[in-house]
């Protein structure tokens, strides 16, 4: 079982005051994650946790984060705006895309901030658009697959992001003939590992590289970049990762790989977005109605607009019944109400008996929640609220309106 971060009581509370569906996120829970990361890497003077905005991208979520000492990583124009709107600016923010527009790399270098490279081909286009930067970071691709003993994390080589180690080294050539001093390397070689060994052997790999890509190039290596990858326990029966444990393990990498090829200097940055915010949210709904078939629908006020990952990627999610908890299990599929089969939040799932009106909490949505909701059958997006340390509920976004979503049509043959 997993244990939501709210008591059934306080939840009732919340529910009287804000509406279902919408996102619960917990402050104090948040605020720990942070402090844990940075302590995780502290032994490394210039480490940096610049938080995925993509996973969450709530001005509020970001404030707290920068308040514990963290940047951001954006993939966008909005994300790199909402960023800069809420205080960040400069090396505090990582901009991290691809395919990337013209007004984007001028806007990010507009605020200073860090652009990291995804192709090779960037290069001219950078230089064209927006110019080039005196610190800058390419994005490597080793291809193939990527493994953690004979288990098979990911496959690098099926994804589009990234250049090959010869694009790398050539790119750092020119870059450096270019007028960049300092250089950084990144790479996400798998996503949403449940695996303290990730880290460190990631890590492995790309010290590696490094050392060997500055012996080549000469260049003045700032910092190496972890990215994400690091995973939640979405299913109750797995172990959480430690991220003491694998701080440590990154270290013991650094001192065998860097260290003695004198690169003891190098700064270690992360952009981990799951493993900050997933565990910390949760997707409040409630039993709307209850049906049966061939099998038994529990239907809810949410559906696949505020938690997409179940419909697209089949992925699990725990759900806790915050009403009936003790209630005899049946085997259900809890399903929102959406034209679309595939929504589905649990299938042949055993849960405590849904009632009319019972309130279900849809565990780890605090990140790829909110952010992944769209407006199929012109569903409104709904409100995210943050539980204070202080156990006061707060609205940090509204949920939409008719009027938002007609908003954009008027004049186009639909007046007011």
């Amino acid at each position: 079982m997993k244990t939501p971060f709210i008591t059934s009581k306080k939840l009732a509370e919340i529910t009287k005051q804000f509406p279902t569906p919408f996102h619960l996120y917990d402050e104090k829970g948040i605020r720990e994650k942070a402090r844990a990361v940075n302590q995780a890497f502290a032994w490394n003077k210039g480490f940096k946790e610049y938080f995925a905005v993509k996973a969450t991208p709530n001005p509020t979520i970001l404030k707290i984060l920068q308040e514990e000492g963290c940047g951001v990583d954006c993939a966008s124009y909005v994300e790199l705006l909402m960023s800069h709107k809420v205080g960040f600016e400069g090396s505090d923010i990582m901009f991290s895309s691809n395919n990337t527009p013209a007004e984007e790399f001028q806007y990010a270098r507009e605020l200073g901030a860090t652009i990291n490279l995804d192709a090779y081909e960037d290069i001219a286009f950078l230089q064209e658009v927006a110019g080039i930067p005196e610190t800058i970071s390419c994005r490597y691709n080793p291809g193939g697959t990527f493994e953690l003993g004979t288990d098979i994390m990911d496959h690098p080589e099926d994804a589009k992001f990234g250049m090959t180690k010869a694009q790398l080294i050539q790119a750092f050539k020119e870059l450096k003939a270019l007028g960049v001093k300092k250089f950084g390397i990144h790479a996400l070689l798998a996503s949403n590992t449940v695996s303290n060994d990730y880290y460190p052997e990631l890590a492995r790999q790309l010290f590696e590289l490094a050392v060997e890509v500055v012996a080549e190039t000469k260049v003045d290596l700032d910092f190496i970049n972890l990215s994400g990858g690091i995973g939640v326990n979405y299913r109750p029966e797995e172990t959480a990762n430690d991220i003491a444990v694998i701080g440590e393990g990154v270290r013991q990498v650094y001192e065998r790989v860097l260290t003695p090829a004198g690169l003891g200097q190098v700064k270690i940055f992360a952009e981990l977005g799951r493993f900050m915010l997933a565990p910390h949210g949760l997707l409040v709904t409630k039993v709307t109605h209850k049906k049966q078939t061939y099998r038994t629908y529990v239907g809810v006020d949410a559906s696949a607009v505020n938690l997409l990952r179940p419909a697209m990627y089949g992925s699990y999610h725990h759900i806790s019944n915050m009403s009936n908890p003790d209630g005899q299990l049946e085997v259900v599929d809890v399903v929102g109400s959406l034209c679309e089969n595939n929504d589905k939040f649990a299938i042949g799932r055993a849960l405590p008996e849904s009632r009319l009106g019972d309130t279900l909490v849809i565990h780890d949505a605090g990140a790829h929640g909110f952010s992944m909701g769209y407006q199929y059958n012109a569903k409104l997006r709904s409100s995210e609220i943050l539980l204070r340390e202080d156990g006061q509920a707060q609205m940090i976004r509204r949920a939409e309106k008719p009027e938002d979503y007609l908003v954009t049509l008027y004049g186009f043959n639909f007046e007011k």
